[in-house]
């Protein structure tokens, strides 16, 4: 799984974005990685892996070091989408 779609998990089930958690993290002052991590599984439940992906991002931002560039791990660049997944437009059929 792609760091990418680690944080696109964790939208769909929380229904929060990345920038959501950034923003809640500051609220709550949570700087350090035990900390971010002891809230990320206590009040939503998510696993060490993925409460591990929102932790980087916490405190590190969006831009990591590409090391899959082949496979099914791989990134599109070194830059994450933290604003949450592109949302489906709904069209209106007219009769």
């Amino acid at each position: 799984m792609s760091f990418q779609a680690y944080l696109d998990n964790i939208e769909e089930k929380t229904g929060k974005t990345p920038k959501q958690f950034i923003a809640e993290a500051k609220k709550k002052k949570l700087t350090e990685s035990k900390d971010i991590i002891a809230w990320l599984k206590e009040d939503y439940g998510l696993g060490l892996g993925h409460a591990r992906a929102l932790d980087y991002v916490i405190r590190k931002g969006p831009n990591f070091e590409l090391k899959h560039t082949t496979g099914t791990h791989r990134d599109a660049s070194g830059t994450l989408k933290l604003g949450g997944k592109p949302r489906k437009s709904k069209t209106v059929k007219k009769k």
